[in-house]
C-alpha cells in the first residue's frame, strides 16, 4: 500500500490543479457575461451629445447623437459581413455646426455597388463610439490610390480626415442611406469562449481521476500477486 501513497497524492495534486483551472474559467466567464451586459445597457441607453474632449476607454460603446453636414471624401474599408458578403464600410467626415470634425462609419455597401452622393444639407447620426482594434501583423497596407482600406485604424483616419480621433458607428440616421447599410454596434465581436474553457478543464479533471483510479488499482492488483 506505501507504493501507492507517491502516485496517488501526486495524481491528486494534477486532479487539484485541473479543477482550480475550471474554477478560474468559470469565474472569468461570470465577468464577461457581466461586461457584456454593460455593453449592451450602453450601447442601448439614450444617445447624448459627444463629449468635448472624448475618453477612448470610458466613452467606448456609449450612444450619442450628432448633427451636421457631411464633407470631403469617403473612405471604403474592405470588410466581409456572413450575410451580405464582401464590401465596404463607408467612413466620411460629419462636420458639426461647433465646427467639430467626426469620423462617421456610415455602414455598408456591397462591393459591386456605386457609393451613392453624400446627403445634401445638415443630417443627424445616431449610434455609439468606437475605436476598433482591427490592426495586426497580417493587416495589409491601404491601397490609397484605389481608396481601399483594410482596417479602421482611428488616429489614421484621422489624420487621412483631418478629423478628432472620434468614430461614431451609424445605428440611424435622419436621411435616406440608399443601398448603405448601417451595422451598429454590438457585442457579437466580443469572444466568449470560456464555457468552452470550463467544460475542457472539468472534463479533463474527470479523465485524470479516473485514469489515475485505474492506474491505482492496476498497481494495487500487481502487488498482490506478488
Amino acid at each position: 500500500m506505501r507504493r501507492l501513497i507517491l502516485p496517488l497524492v501526486l495524481g491528486l495534486v494534477g486532479f487539484a490543479i485541473l479543477i482550480s483551472l475550471g474554477n478560474w474559467q468559470l469565474r472569468r466567464m461570470g465577468e464577461k457575461e457581466a461586461y457584456l451586459a454593460e455593453v449592451e445597457a450602453l450601447i442601448g441607453a439614450a444617445p447624448q451629445a459627444v463629449p468635448a474632449p472624448v475618453d477612448p476607454v470610458r466613452d467606448r460603446f456609449l450612444a450619442v447623437a450628432a448633427e451636421g453636414v457631411f464633407t470631403g471624401n469617403t473612405v471604403r474599408v474592405l470588410v466581409s459581413h456572413k450575410k451580405m458578403g464582401a464590401g465596404y464600410r463607408l467612413i466620411t467626415v460629419l462636420e458639426t455646426p461647433e465646427g467639430r470634425r467626426l469620423l462617421v462609419d456610415r455602414g455598408f455597401i456591397r462591393v459591386a455597388s456605386e457609393i451613392p452622393a453624400l446627403p445634401k444639407g445638415k443630417v443627424e447620426v445616431t449610434g455609439n463610439l468606437h475605436w476598433p482594434e482591427e490592426v495586426d501583423k497580417y493587416t495589409p497596407e491601404n491601397d490609397l490610390d484605389k481608396n481601399i482600406w483594410f482596417a479602421r485604424a482611428v488616429p489614421v483616419l484621422a489624420a487621412h480626415l483631418n478629423a478628432e480621433e472620434v468614430l461614431l458607428i451609424a445605428r440611424s440616421t435622419s436621411y435616406d442611406a440608399g443601398a448603405v447599410v448601417p451595422l451598429g454596434v454590438g457585442t457579437e465581436g466580443i469572444p466568449n469562449d470560456h464555457l468552452e474553457y470550463v467544460v475542457t478543464w472539468y472534463g479533463l479533471a474527470i479523465v485524470w481521476l479516473l485514469m489515475l483510479g485505474l492506474f491505482l488499482w492496476r498497481m494495487y492488483k500487481s502487488a498482490r500477486n506478488l
